[in-house]
């Protein structure tokens, strides 16, 4: 693999990711722009919890208009909570919320299983198994993630 047979290949995770959050409330396109921001601005946070907005601007590269925008919706939802910086009143710290909204509850409990289906398309039953499995090992190499619906390794019986 190349560089750029990386880069489309995280691209084309990216929309499968998109096709596997559930629809948003009020009816919006869920593949616009700002969803997609809001996601990115989301995951920063989450890796640098008590950041400062222009802190989020500076590691996301977003301009602090829609790093501003996604925030204000994050906090709207219920997913960060914002409080002002003691060291410097002028400055709004953001972080995940103690508790997880009815919404975070909702895409944090969505599978990716149907919108991998549709993207392997008719070869899916048969290689759906490896592909979740090559997520499962650069999701808890590059994320720290272990894969949710792991069990554990079984020993084989012993024979006598």
């Amino acid at each position: 693999m190349n560089g750029v047979e990386l880069f489309l290949l995280g691209r084309t995770l990216m929309k499968i990711g998109e096709d596997a959050l559930p629809e948003p409330p009020g009816g919006t396109d869920r593949h616009a722009g700002g969803n997609r921001l809001v996601l990115i601005v989301a995951s920063d946070i989450a890796a640098h919890p008590d950041s400062a907005i222009s802190e989020i601007v500076a590691r996301t590269g977003l301009p602090q208009s829609q790093v501003s925008a996604a925030v204000a919706r994050l906090r709207e939802a219920g997913s960060v909570v914002t409080a002002p910086d003691p060291a410097d009143r002028r400055r709004v710290l953001v972080r995940q919320a103690g508790e997880v909204s009815e919404r975070v509850a909702q895409v944090r409990a969505t599978g990716v299983e149907s919108a991998l289906m549709a993207a392997l398309g008719a070869d899916a039953p048969r290689h759906l198994p490896e592909v979740q499995a090559a997520l499962d090992v650069l999701a808890r190499h590059f994320l720290g993630v272990a894969p949710q619906d792991a069990v554990a390794p079984q020993e084989p019986p012993a024979t006598a």
